[in-house]
């Protein structure tokens, strides 16, 4: 919804500037996505409207606070994840509560495949796009934030036991930055949960891999997304400029499409989708059978 708070005065180019927003906002909202300040500034990077440049996200963090003040702006546009209120839940009588949860009766969709799967993310600007890629296939999302905790290496090791004890093959599908410490985090990921799995190295890779889907060399080629100079402060910057040269590059620029699509492809290599299925129909007739028993209520 859009609310004017207050009157401001604007420029032609930002008056302008503010249009090509609310059309790359249009376009998220047919997807039904909320965009980030980070994401909207790589779609504006990508399209060559503003260079890559801090100074210009700072400028863009401006104008899309007072477009928003001033009622320009749909404010439900645009999110802040770190700052989210929680409010615990309530319902005006059983027979709502039941139908709650009727609604949000699912199956274990995943039950019996051979491949466990879980995706990794490094930022958390894109879990939005991420979990509705996969929410019909119930895979697990994890945002890292960078580099993991330990705590949450600990947990992950602990549901990955559980799988491969089941006879299930583990795979993270793993999506971040194209950049030093980006690149750095797969094998990161890979030698610490490797640590906890104690085994051999031919067993563990058996068992155990870290795929890297988003952001390639090959997806830079393909999308041409907006280049950032190499972070040369960070300490794994000599070994990445040696591969990919002076450049890295944000997988946020990629456009959330591309993003689905690259993550649902990945997802049904690895998946029985005749076992999948199977869990569909039977999670309808339980479904069904606990509606009747809702309205008979």
């Amino acid at each position: 919804m859009k609310q004017e708070f207050r009157g401001i005065r604007l420029s032609a180019a930002n008056k302008e500037r503010l249009e090509v927003i609310n059309s790359i906002i249009d376009d998220y909202s047919d997807q039904d996505l909320v965009l980030t300040l980070r994401q909207l500034y790589y779609q504006l990077v990508s399209r060559d409207i503003i260079p890559n440049d801090q100074k210009e996200y700072k400028k863009l963090s401006k104008l899309l606070k007072e477009g928003r003040m001033a009622g320009i702006v749909d404010w439900s546009a645009i999110e802040d994840r770190l700052r989210v209120v929680s409010s615990p839940s309530c319902w005006e009588s059983p027979k709502s509560i039941l139908g709650v949860a009727a609604r949000q009766y699912r199956k274990k969709r995943l039950a019996g495949q051979k491949n466990y799967m879980e995706i990794w993310v490094e930022k958390d600007a894109l879990s939005n796009v991420i979990e509705r890629a996969v929410l019909e296939y119930q895979i697990p999302v994890m945002v890292n934030r960078g580099y993991s905790s330990v705590s949450a290496m600990y947990e992950a090791y602990q549901r990955f036991e559980s799988a491969i004890e089941g006879n299930q093959r583990v795979t993270i599908l793993y999506i971040g930055d194209h950049d030093p410490s980006g690149q750095d985090m797969i094998r990161d990921v890979f030698d610490r949960i490797g640590e906890f799995l104690q085994m051999e190295s031919d067993e563990l890779e058996y068992w155990f891999r870290v795929k890297s889907i988003a952001l390639t060399t090959e997806q830079v080629r393909q999308y041409n997304p907006p280049p950032n100079p190499a972070k040369l402060t960070d300490t794994r910057s000599t070994k990445y400029v040696e591969i990919h040269g002076e450049y890295s590059w944000e997988v946020d620029a990629l456009p959330p499409d591309v993003l689905n699509e690259i993550i649902v492809d990945e997802v049904l290599e690895l998946l029985d989708f005749d076992l999948y299925q199977e869990q569909i129909e039977l999670e309808k007739e339980e479904e069904t059978k606990l509606n009747e028993f809702i309205e008979a209520f």
